[in-house]
């Protein structure tokens, strides 16, 4: 079991030993009871020597992903696989000056031969001291990406936990920090975009160094001074999509029927786009001039 003492971190948290000691007691004595800790959601899949997990109270856990100059960063993937789901996490981002890192919270599936690769990303790109953090978001498609739109976080997210979600049905993507939808990606299929609709994506989160671009287009680069980098997430929520009886998976469902039906708050996604988006593909004039803008751009 990979628990342990929080070290001095960018961030200035520290983890005493009886936070331990009461995770260790929990599970010892609450057998039957489903914590749904991320210790037993998620597999750390690289960095590992380095990220850990700790007690932050009864009940629940924080994975703690480190980077540092000779580590190259740490990620974990989640245990279950899924075919459209809604998927809730809290993160807190690296502190202080955090430039040229990364941290992510992304859909995936596994290895597959890169004309059939679907992802669905956000990224948080690091900042110098000072400056607000950028939400860098992305969606691929049998293979097909260069879907990006860009955010300033509206908050600090280095000081308190926030809630990132990714919500993916056969109708559309949402994504939303803190509830509040701030992109939306139809389903446009049947028009000839390609949209994740056939195989199973696990969620996954990294933290890594990308100062070649995160930061003000690569100009400035990570200062391992500061290391080691840290960023917290905790409480994975993940509801998966269940089809109704008699309905041989989700993608079936009829209209009105089904959890993916929610409406889309059009009002608060047009309100979040107008106050905090910073990037849209859809209106890069310059990026597009010579082919056109991709065709979900001009539809509803």
């Amino acid at each position: 079991m990979q628990f342990a003492t929080v070290r001095e971190s960018s961030s200035r948290h520290s983890m005493p030993l009886a936070a331990l000691l009461l995770l260790l007691i929990t599970m010892a004595v609450r057998p039957g009871v489903a914590n749904k800790l991320l210790y037993d959601q998620v597999d750390i899949t690289w960095g590992g020597d380095h990220s850990f997990f700790y007690m932050e109270r009864e009940g629940e856990d924080v994975l703690a992903l480190c980077l540092e100059e000779t580590n190259g960063g740490s990620g974990f993937a989640s245990k279950d696989a899924y075919l459209f789901g809604r998927f809730d996490i809290d993160i807190m981002l690296v502190a202080n000056n955090s430039a040229g890192t990364v941290a992510t919270f992304y859909l995936m599936p596994d290895d597959v031969p890169w004309p059939y690769h679907d992802e669905i990303d956000l990224e948080f790109l690091g900042n110098a001291t000072g400056e607000p953090y950028t939400l860098h978001t992305n969606v691929f498609a049998n293979g097909v990406g260069g879907r990006e739109q860009q955010f300033r976080l509206w908050f600090d997210p280095t000081t308190d936990f926030h809630t990132y979600s990714i919500e993916w049905n056969p109708k559309h993507i949402i994504i939303l920090v803190d509830g509040t939808p701030v992109r939306a990606f139809k389903n446009h299929a049947s028009r000839g975009v390609p949209f994740p609709t056939w195989q199973q994506m696990r969620l996954q989160g990294t933290l890594w160094n990308a100062d070649q671009w995160a930061t003000q287009g690569g100009r400035v680069k990570t200062d391992w001074t500061q290391a080691p980098f840290y960023a917290y997430y905790r409480n994975l929520r993940v509801t998966p999509c269940v089809p109704s009886p008699g309905v041989a998976w989700c993608g079936d469902e009829p209209a009105g029927s089904g959890w993916f039906e929610r409406r889309l708050d059009i009002a608060a996604l047009k309100e979040a786009q107008e106050k905090h988006m910073i990037y849209d593909y859809c209106v890069d004039e310059k990026r597009f001039k010579d082919k056109g803008f991709p065709a979900e751009c001009t539809m509803e």
